[in-house]
């Protein structure tokens, strides 16, 4: 059994155009052509489809993708690693939901504030998963070591700088500047220096390297959690265009 390309691109949500994308990059090519040349995709297609919109919305690029799908040839077992992380990230937001609403009743007056609940949910350590799909487990320890050697204080003063980071950065996207203007590449070599100061970064403690600067900037766009920082999606876009110009300029 297989499906059309107009099929497969309405179930999953998708365009015809992308999966005509896909299969001239060799990322998802069709089982067959017919001979009126239109696509037709079987089994197999649509669950190495499912892998590659999966590990999109984790934010890798086409490229990265290309390369997790190629050395990770158990499709099944790539599958349940990734339910785990679902599975995982669905109770986090449950437990992280309940906290907010837990909140919001004693702002209301009902009930007592219970201190050590209000933060459940919330542990850095959530994106463990993440971060190591993405980048490696040695990535994770070691950035994980370094933000626990920061200590209260040190973490304090990073999460503020990082916070003036991101405002500086919706405030240049609300002013119209172009990605290329000065006042974004400023803060492009501002964003560098911030990633080349967390052990675990590829080309830590160099600049950041290239082809991972170029895919946070995508991610930035693709995953809406990291949009929201930059102001949504057009003040995404921005920082994925400044960053761009930037690393392929100086990296």
């Amino acid at each position: 059994m297989d499906w059309s390309i107009q099929e497969v691109a309405k179930l999953a949500g998708t365009t015809s155009r992308t999966l005509r994308h896909y299969g001239s990059i060799g990322l998802l090519e069709p089982s067959r052509v017919g001979n009126n040349g239109y696509r037709f995709y079987d089994e197999e297609s649509l669950v190495r489809l499912q892998r590659i919109l999966l590990l999109r919305d984790l934010g890798l690029s086409l490229p990265a993708i290309a390369e997790v799908l190629e050395n990770q040839k158990d499709q099944a077992g790539a599958l349940r690693a990734h339910l785990a992380w679902l599975r995982q990230e669905q109770d986090r937001l449950a437990r992280q939901a309940r906290a907010v609403e837990s909140t919001i009743q004693h702002l209301e007056g009902d009930g007592q504030l219970m201190a050590h609940d209000m933060f459940d949910g919330f542990d850095h350590t959530q994106y463990k998963d993440e971060v190591e799909a993405r980048w490696g487990a040695k990535a994770y320890a070691d950035s994980d070591a370094w933000w626990r050697g920061l200590g209260a204080e040190g973490q304090k003063e990073w999460k503020e700088r990082l916070a003036g980071l991101m405002e500086d950065w919706r405030a240049a996207a609300a002013s119209g500047a172009s990605p290329e203007s000065d006042t974004a590449q400023t803060l492009a070599a501002r964003h560098a220096d911030w990633l080349r100061a967390i052990p675990g970064t590829p080309g830590y403690p160099e600049a950041p390297a290239k082809e991972y600067m170029l895919g946070l900037a995508e991610m930035y766009v693709a995953d809406e959690r990291f949009g929201a920082n930059y102001g949504g999606p057009d003040g995404a876009a921005f920082v994925r265009d400044a960053l761009r110009a930037y690393a392929e300029r100086e990296l």
